[in-house]
């Protein structure tokens, strides 16, 4: 090919004219670095008019899933796994024995009133 080639290979269409910066108009914004318990960081970018109680201090890490926090020396406590739970786990951190007891006979109670058996 000659040394003039073709003058809009490799130019996006509908650019502007050749060397153009930017296309519009960038807002101001403030990277703010987060780091998991594993030493792995990550950077979020937020409005740099935010004010600084609005940034959350602890994020998701999106790599690990690990609590990241603004603190290089000191991240979040990797979270310990709870174990799954019945619907009978959870009754019983609500009750004690003995209104579970109570409710159990009233409920009797009330079905054999029901059926004619009281």
């Amino acid at each position: 090919m000659a040394a003039g080639g073709n003058a809009i290979r490799g130019t996006r269409v509908g650019s502007g004219p050749m060397g153009e910066q930017d296309h519009g108009y960038h807002a101001d914004r403030v990277a703010v670095s987060y780091w998991d318990a594993l030493g792995n960081e990550t950077v979020r970018y937020f409005a740099a008019g935010v004010p600084d109680e609005e940034i959350p201090e602890t994020i998701d890490h999106p790599h690990t899933g690990l609590p990241a926090g603004r603190d290089q020396k000191n991240p979040p406590a990797m979270s310990k796994a709870e174990p799954y739970k019945t619907h009978l786990a959870y009754v019983k951190e609500r009750r004690t024995d003995e209104e579970a007891e109570q409710l159990l006979a009233d409920a009797l109670t009330q079905l054999r009133q029901r059926r004619g058996q009281a």
